[in-house]
């Protein structure tokens, strides 16, 4: 039977309630009487069974919520559909329950419910082991400094590319407060030519062979070639991050597992075509988590990155940043890299040089949602905004006053 994609949706207004619920098929008289009702929460599941979505809807006007289905699966007329759950977390507890016992797969849905509202709790503070170094995640929000050793960066092509250059400029970093350091030797900035593992590596090694000794942060390794990723691994790389999210190369899973690295999978596609943009994201994410899991890794091991800049158009890239929180239903880390992209060219109207603003806009945005990374190329700037949003979204409210 099809695994069910469930995640929790971002519905903030009544318009943005009766669009999703639209967007279900529903009938539309019955839009308005369930807008109301999903603004407590809600959790899309795409394409249940028939017979499914019969019991979802049941089950849930239940325990005092609903469901918006298909106009047609009253009659019986579609062989599935989306179903959009709305309620409150204390009926989806009892929802969760009661479908553990029912047909269709459900079980398995009533589990993923469980999980994901756990997911609501505020995150505990862990450790993550990267190799014999360690980050600490839940504390509060990460920074991943970028140093691009490429002669064609779209960003800071050619700055780096110097062997002392590239070093003191990622000590600089981690004096300004990076947690960690990302370095990449090939640009993937749209149009750009790839090149051979040989090259990029011949870039990178001079690099890793001078810093790893002299620095005491994790360090990540920004490639989608297994065979690059295989050296530096064995160099002493930390982490590494690839932007097919282990489906590019088929061997690049294989090699994180060989070496228990933390992987940091990024979402990415050939074509700017989506039946549901988080949805089809989603199923993305799962198949990097299903690879990373059959080679031993798992949970905080696995880092999830939304591609923004990838794959999008701007108003696709603007939608997934508004729903970043989404993504915590998938249960892992999650690393925003935003960072002086073209979407915020695009808004602003901007070069490349002048988006340090933009870029700070959309790390606070990041540290609102809760993720758990976010990688720049200012530093100092963005640590400074990150740190003060953190005070302000990662505080319990209501915890030092009485009567809040």
């Amino acid at each position: 039977m099809k695994e069910f994609q469930m995640r929790w949706i971002k519905l903030d207004n009544l318009e943005e309630a009766k669009r999703a619920i639209a967007q279900i098929g529903s009938d539309s008289g019955g839009i308005a009487f369930m807008a109301g009702k999903s603004l407590g929460k809600a959790i899309k599941v795409e394409n249940v069974p028939l017979p499914a979505a019969h019991i979802l809807k049941q089950e849930m006007l239940s325990v005092g919520g609903d469901a918006a289905v298909h106009r047609n699966v009253i009659v019986n007329k579609v062989e599935a559909t989306d179903v959009l759950l709305l309620g409150t977390v204390r009926q989806f507890e009892q929802f969760a329950q009661k479908i553990l016992a029912q047909p269709f797969g459900l079980k398995e849905l009533g589990q993923q419910l469980k999980a994901l509202l756990k997911g609501l709790e505020p995150p505990q503070e862990r450790t993550l082991a990267c190799r014999g170094r360690e980050l600490v995640l839940g504390k509060r929000t990460l920074v991943m400094g970028i140093l691009n050793v490429t002669p064609d960066s779209f960003s800071d092509g050619g700055r780096y590319v110097d062997l002392k250059q590239a070093v003191s400029h990622a000590e600089q970093m981690i004096e300004e407060g990076a947690d960690l350091i990302d370095i990449g030797a090939e640009s993937t900035r749209p149009g750009t030519v790839p090149i051979s593992a040989q090259e990029e590596w011949s870039r990178l090694e001079p690099v890793l062979k001078e810093l790893l000794p002299r620095t005491t942060v994790p360090i990540s390794l920004d490639t989608y070639k297994a065979e690059v990723a295989e050296k530096g691994l064995e160099a002493g790389v930390n982490i590494i991050n690839d932007i097919w999210g282990l489906q590019g190369d088929p061997d690049m899973a294989r090699v994180v597992g060989k070496y228990h690295a933390p992987v940091i999978v990024m979402h990415n596609q050939k074509e700017l075509n989506y039946h549901h943009l988080l949805g089809d994201m989603m199923a993305f994410f799962r198949r990097s988590i299903q690879l990373a899991e059959e080679n031993g890794l798992s949970r905080d091991e696995i880092i999830v990155d939304p591609g923004i800049g990838f794959a999008k158009t701007r108003e696709q890239d603007l939608e997934v940043m508004s729903r970043l929180d989404e993504l915590k239903s998938l249960g892992h880390p999650i690393l925003l890299a935003a960072s002086r992209k073209r979407l915020i060219g695009h808004v602003l109207d901007l070069p490349v040089d002048q988006r340090l603003e933009g870029t700070i806009a959309t790390s606070v945005a990041g540290v609102a949602a809760g993720v758990d990374m976010i990688r720049v190329h200012d530093v100092l700037a963005n640590r400074r905004a990150i740190d003060m949003a953190d005070a302000i979204y990662r505080r319990l409210r209501g915890r030092n006053f009485a009567g809040a």
